[in-house]
């Protein structure tokens, strides 16, 4: 089977930057393609401490001969580096004996540029290891990491309990356990350079030296950026995954799903690049030789952005589901072990409204499990308990509203509002009583004054 036969010189080198950046390498880039000198990727290693260039020769050909390998030595000598460098050749076809020849000669001398060479045979191996086609290229997501679905030093379902501590007239003794399900997400950290220099006849009139960090939601479909709190979630805890297995996962979960990336981390290189491409294409004003204003558009080329790390990682979206009664509450995140991003907040939220968010003040209502805001909570006048309006029987007595849980708690304090002296009646309405006490005050003040009385 020929090797990535379909593709062109340019698509090879391509595609051998994303093979040397999954294989670990540094700061690998295509070299400019106008005159790259025998240089096509360049990118970095450390050893020992040390960091050392790396100048690679691609050739889409059957057969590469000294020649090549020369070609690089020299062209390695003149590549400006603060440091030791070496070369590499990689190339579908196979390389001749005098090739071969020539690179072991510089390994047994010590040659200070050595050369490494890299054949279809090689290329082969490689595909198995970090899943190249070797069709058409494209380099599948092998992805066995997750972060932490749960902080490992409490239960699983602590996030929930302490959502509830923010609400009123609720203890932690009242809360039955919640079904807790983990649907594991596929994400990819993007990390590209944009390096661009717009000139014309006046000099240079726009510039762009930019180092962009993203993550995509990789899901089927159209790629998604994720919202900022998500990103800096996954950005901050990649050096924290552990692996991904949905077996242990599913003792601790009531529920575990697994959801499939959509895309070959090509497809994902090939996004990234079109989107930091729109992003950075801006209007430019500047003033010619001749002092008239001119207006252009900036966009920079596919080449002008590299992309550095595309980083593939499960991301944990945790659903607890707690039943109260009638009601039923809902608490979403993305987690990374005691770290989380909520993705919906069913428990600060009043039922009868939309008030909602952690900054209002909620009551739980024991007559039929409902969280409610102030303006929906009211005071059942014959237990002295929060009830919300939702579930309350109402009536007036004297002229003011009052709440009941049931029609019994109703009905016995209409018993003990019939018995009770007109004073009591009336404090039953504090604002009328008060009211009427200043009115009889006026009065009698009035009266005295004009000496009725």
């Amino acid at each position: 089977m020929a090797v990535l036969d379909d593709l062109s010189g340019f698509e090879f080198e391509d595609v051998m930057e994303d093979v040397f950046r999954n294989l670990g390498y540094e700061s690998v880039r295509q070299a400019e393609r106008t005159a790259d000198e025998g240089r096509d990727v360049i990118m970095e290693e450390v050893v020992d401490g040390t960091r050392r260039a790396i100048i690679v020769e691609c050739k889409h050909t059957d057969t590469v001969g000294r020649p090549v390998v020369q070609k690089l030595h020299s062209a390695i000598a003149t590549f400006d580096f603060d440091g030791p460098k070496r070369g590499m050749v990689a190339t579908t076809g196979r390389f001749t004996n005098p090739a071969r020849e020539y690179a072991t000669r510089l390994q047994q001398t010590d040659d200070p540029h050595p050369i490494g060479l890299l054949d279809g045979e090689d290329l082969r191996e490689i595909a198995d290891e970090i899943g190249l086609d070797l069709y058409n290229g494209r380099i599948e997501i092998l992805c066995d990491e997750t972060l932490r679905p749960y902080d490992p030093a409490t239960a699983v379902d602590a996030p929930v309990a302490e959502a509830f501590r923010d609400i009123e007239n609720i203890e932690a003794a009242d809360l039955p356990t919640p079904r807790s399900e983990a649907a594991f997400r596929p994400v990819v950290a993007v990390t590209a350079d944009t390096n661009a220099v717009f000139e014309t006849s006046v000099g240079v009139i726009h510039r762009i030296n930019e180092r962009t960090r993203f993550v995509v939601h990789a899901e089927r479909g159209q790629p998604q950026v994720a919202a900022d709190d998500v990103a800096t979630l996954v950005t901050e805890n990649l050096h924290a995954t552990v692996e991904f297995d949905i077996d242990r996962f599913a003792e601790v979960f009531d529920g575990v799903e697994e959801h499939r990336y959509g895309q070959t981390q090509t497809e994902y290189k090939e996004w990234a690049v079109g989107r930091l491409q729109d992003h950075h294409t801006t209007t430019v004003s500047y003033t010619g030789d001749n002092n008239v204003t001119y207006t252009t558009t900036c966009e920079p080329n596919r080449s002008d952005i590299s992309v550095r790390s595309i980083e593939p990682v499960y991301l944990p979206e945790i659903r607890h589901t707690t039943e109260l009664k009638e009601y039923t509450y809902p608490y979403e995140y993305f987690a990374a072990g005691p770290s989380r991003a909520t993705a919906a907040d069913g428990i600060h939220r009043c039922v009868h409204c939309e008030t909602s968010g952690v900054d209002e003040a909620y009551t739980y209502c024991h007559n039929c499990g409902a969280i409610a805001c102030d303006s929906h909570t009211k005071t059942e006048r014959l237990e002295q308990e929060p009830v919300c309006t939702g579930c309350a029987v109402t009536e007036r007595f004297a002229l003011k509203p009052k709440y009941f849980y049931d029609e019994e708690n109703r009905e016995t304090f209409r018993e003990e509002y019939a018995a009770m002296p007109i004073h009591e009646k009336a404090m039953e309405n504090k604002i009328l009583a008060g009211g009427v006490v200043v009115t009889l005050l006026i009065v009698v003040g009035l009266l005295v004054t004009g000496g009725l009385v």
